[in-house]
């Protein structure tokens, strides 16, 4: 069964059943946040990123990302985070997808942060340093980004149209930069996206360990950033690419098992295409076993023997048939 014809929520039953535990937690942390900083007005000052007060309140790069101050973005947030969180905490674990929000909300906020120093001094507009940066829609970006890399064959309905899911996070960016020539309020949401999407990408690309392969990292080429455009521009941003990809993985990485392989996969030719495929045989099997223990659940519950006890249950009753 490919990956691509499964159909997840609708062979499950039911889209908003089966969340995590980890990801229901952080639900409600998102709503308890933005409860409080409703009631306390003033808890934004100290929890949002604020350039200029960054210094000394340095935990804002931490607290920023959790706070959603309107109510359709603690909804958006809250049920993104449920249903990205169902597909991949399987695969990578609860350890693994709380270490990966973390890094990309704090590295986001830091590049935010950065960026909003710059701009200031470029421009020298007051506006930048004092004006409250939050929400988690950049945690929500890196999580498309974890779909697009363990399934990107994985075909998503999205009102009338079904677009796999490599080119869910590329389509955000691109109406997130084409919204912001509208709205002037961009800033508080337009850097927050685009850093989401750049950092998770970093993460998954160049750093986090997995054990199955023996190295860290996704050296191959389905993942590699120009993959996020469209064919006819890779060509011009390949040569880009290759100044990131020297400066993470210029070196041998240590692999975690035997024998030695470089992150590249310059040692194995045609390694990352094996990668690739061994990526969407995981999710493949995933979602199988996922659908299984569905499936075995609403045959208990209905009082329905699985297959092989009811192919002997059969066999027995043909067999006393006979002896009769």
């Amino acid at each position: 069964m490919s990956a691509s014809a499964t159909p997840t929520p609708a062979a499950g039953g039911r889209l908003f059943t089966g969340f995590t535990r980890l990801c229901k937690g952080l639900a409600v942390i998102l709503f308890l946040v933005h409860i409080l900083v409703h009631l306390f007005p003033s808890a934004a000052t100290y929890l949002t990123l604020i350039p200029a007060r960054t210094i000394p309140f340095a935990w804002n790069l931490v607290t920023a990302g959790y706070i959603e101050q309107t109510i359709p973005g603690v909804i958006v947030s809250i049920v993104g985070l449920l249903l990205f969180g169902k597909v991949l905490e399987p695969l990578w674990g609860a350890k693994e997808l709380l270490k990966f929000i973390f890094i990309v909300n704090l590295s986001t906020s830091a590049c935010v942060f950065v960026t909003t120093i710059v701009l200031y001094y470029i421009t020298q507009e007051e506006s930048y340093l004092y004006t409250p940066v939050s929400g988690f829609y950049g945690v929500l970006s890196g999580l498309l980004v974890g779909i697009k890399q363990i399934l990107p064959d994985q075909g998503l309905n999205l009102l009338v149209l079904k677009i796999s899911a490599k080119w869910i996070s590329s389509i955000v960016a691109f109406i997130s930069v084409a919204v912001s020539f509208f709205i002037k309020e961009s800033m508080s949401y337009l850097p927050i996206i685009l850093f989401g999407i750049y950092m998770s990408w970093i993460y998954l690309r160049y750093f986090q360990r997995r054990l199955e392969v023996g190295l860290k990292g996704d050296p191959s080429d389905e993942f590699s950033f120009s993959s996020f455009f469209p064919g006819f521009l890779r060509p011009i941003l390949d040569p880009i690419a290759s100044i990131f990809h020297k400066l993470f993985c210029g070196r041998f990485a240590r692999p975690e098992g035997t024998g030695q392989q470089t992150l590249d996969g310059s040692q194995f030719p045609g390694s990352g295409s094996i990668e690739a495929n061994r990526r969407r045989e995981r999710g493949q099997r995933a979602l199988e076993q996922r659908l299984a223990e569905k499936l075995a659940t609403v045959r208990n519950a209905e009082g329905t023997p699985p297959p092989k006890q009811q192919q002997q249950r059969e066999d027995a009753e043909d067999d006393a048939s006979d002896k009769v």
